[in-house]
């Protein structure tokens, strides 16, 4: 017999380490509806998803009574939320995560979740909710435990909130049991059950489980059998099987506690006879436990022999029935394809952030490249443009030589023949001249007024020294503002020292010189026409020497004219032609219009 019994035990440890639950269908079903929600989730990406799945499975455990995987699911659900900042979620989670925690005894992360569902809070009712209930936690006072508990009694009745209210006279009740007002504590736990009883079964159970245990631990044993048998009667309890079998058992428990071991006996058989019949193979163990050890009191070694025997002979049909042992065995295998899809999933993000990376520092290094790419464009082309600027300022400083030694030399023929006066004058309008040059060589563009008195002081010197070859005219155009434009400086002079030395100085009676200056929408067009001896009877006339130097002058403006438009886009064009039909040369030269 004491063989038989020692392998019977053998057995139930095996038995009771394979199976910790029963009852796992339904939430084996919730758990594997929710874990391809998850999948999908995690192929599409979608986080907010992610957080409701884990939500819901969390849910699943925590109904079902598993506090610990509920707390580790909602902790899941809590972190996405907070990274998508979901505010109405984080409260949420908080608070359920709170009530998970509490439940295991963890006060002090209960308290901060519930701090943290009272900070995201949108109501004001959820807002006094969760710090009262932060606060229930936080205080040792009874006094003050009745408060915050009371505050939320009549909150929750006010919004019909039976869950929070069957947990809030629950909790009223225990500080009802600290305070040792025994009577007020059994009457909120008669308030908790009735508000539980039809909303949640589960919470109903527990809260009956409490009253009992109250009653039991003042020996009211009578009142704890009552309660038990009211739990009995509950729809809840009779068409769930399993639960059936554990009140019986509870029941059983509590007559063997008032000595009444014929009832007990009676009790656990039924219990054992339900658990056979419906495949409930750790309730049959328990049965079969209780009852051993009751016999055993009570010396019957026969009932206990043949207690045994029954149970290992129908262990094997019993082990086939029972749905728990698979429904377990499926929870626990959804819950490794949930880890495995959260491996690839690191490994997806980790691939991800690695190409990521990879590609930010492509396109980091590309845009690194391309700036100085830029930069170096940007860096030859300011220094291509100050060149050309530093060029083009070198050639505003450039007076012909041939003009200042021929004016030089003017000035000196008028001072051989005495003529004091000539040479006075002429150094005067030279010496302006040279002046009005060279303040102006520093800018790109001068006032046209400023222009117009450099070229008519020019041409008064070279009408000075050539008085008796041609007479000149200057005509503007009216509609030109001849303070407002600009114009670049000098550019026409070239021009005209080319019309008076090459052309007009040869012939044999005097000439004319024209400068014009007219407006054609948005450019400035300038002409200069004289009627000297033209560009072709110029060249046979030159003289070996002449013909080997080289115009320094005529070259220096078409220089600057390349430069301008370069710099400036003016759109420079010049034009000399000789006249077809009479002597002479035609100069047509035209830019865009610039004002200040």
């Amino acid at each position: 017999m004491k063989m038989l019994r020692l392998f019977i035990i053998f057995l139930f440890m095996i038995v009771g380490n394979t199976m910790y639950s029963q009852n796992k269908e339904r939430a084996v079903e919730e758990v594997q509806s929710e874990s391809k929600k998850l999948k999908k989730a995690f192929s599409s990406r979608d986080e907010s998803a992610q957080a409701d799945s884990y939500y819901n499975i969390a849910e699943t455990f925590f109904n079902d009574g598993n506090f610990p995987k509920s707390e580790e699911y909602y902790i899941r659900a809590k972190n996405i939320y907070e990274k998508l900042n979901d505010k109405p979620n984080i409260e949420k989670v908080s608070r359920k995560l709170a009530q998970s925690q509490e439940k295991q005894n963890k006060i002090t992360p209960a308290i901060n979740n519930y701090s943290r569902a009272a900070q995201m809070s949108f109501t004001e009712k959820s807002k006094q909710v969760n710090s009262n209930d932060a606060a229930r936690l936080s205080t040792n006072s009874p006094e003050e435990k009745a408060a915050v508990i009371q505050n939320n009694i009549q909150i929750n009745e006010k919004e019909k909130d039976k869950g929070d209210l069957a947990a809030n006279y629950s909790q009223m009740a225990d500080v009802n049991i600290e305070q040792k007002n025994i009577p007020k504590a059994e009457e909120n736990l008669n308030n908790a059950y009735k508000v539980s009883r039809q909303a949640a079964p589960q919470q109903a159970l527990e809260i009956s489980q409490k009253l009992t245990d109250l009653y039991v631990g003042n020996k009211n044993f009578d009142k704890a059998i009552e309660a038990k048998k009211e739990v009995l009667k509950e729809a809840f309890v009779k068409d769930n099987s399993q639960e059936k079998v554990n009140q019986i058992q509870e029941l059983a428990d509590i007559y063997i506690k008032k000595n009444d071991t014929d009832e007990a006996i009676t009790l656990l058989k039924n219990a054992y006879k339900i658990s056979l019949e419906k495949g409930h193979t750790l309730e049959a163990q328990k049965s079969v436990k209780k009852l051993d050890s009751l016999y055993n009191i009570s010396q019957n070694t026969d009932a206990s022999v043949l207690l045994y025997r029954d149970f290992l002979g129908k262990l094997p049909d019993l082990v086939s029935k029972d749905r728990s042992l698979v429904d377990q065995k499926v929870l626990e295998d959804t819950e490794e394809r949930i880890s495995q899809l959260e491996k690839e999933k690191e490994l997806k993000d980790e691939l991800i952030r690695k190409k990521n990376v990879f590609n930010y520092s492509l396109i980091g290094a590309l845009l690194v490249l391309i700036a100085l790419i830029v930069f170096i464009f940007r860096t030859l082309k300011k220094v291509q443009i100050k060149n050309k600027k530093i060029a083009l300022q070198s050639l505003r400083r450039e007076m012909n030589p041939h003009f200042i030694f021929n004016s030089l030399n003017s000035v000196n023929h008028f001072i051989a023949t005495n003529n004091e006066l000539e040479a006075n004058q002429y150094l005067t309008k030279f010496s302006k001249l040279m002046r009005g040059v060279m303040e102006n060589s520093t800018e790109d563009f001068i006032p046209f007024q400023q222009e117009l008195d450099l070229l008519q002081n020019y041409l008064a010197l070279e009408k000075t020294r050539f008085s008796d070859k041609f007479d000149y005219e200057i005509e503007v155009d009216e509609s030109l503002n001849t303070q407002s434009l600009k114009v670049p400086g000098m550019l026409v002079q070239p021009f005209l020292e080319n019309a008076v030395w090459h052309g007009l100085r040869y012939r044999e009676n005097k000439g004319f010189l024209k400068l014009s200056f007219k407006k054609e929408k948005e450019y400035l067009k300038i002409t200069i026409e004289d009627n000297g001896i033209g560009i072709e009877e110029s060249k046979k006339q030159k003289t070996q020497h002449q013909k080997n130097r080289e115009g320094r002058g005529m070259k220096n403006t078409l220089e600057r004219i390349t430069l301008l438009n370069d710099l400036y886009h003016q759109e420079i064009q010049c034009k000399i032609t000789d006249k077809k039909i009479e002597q002479g040369v035609f100069v047509e030269i035209s830019y865009k219009l610039i004002n200040k």
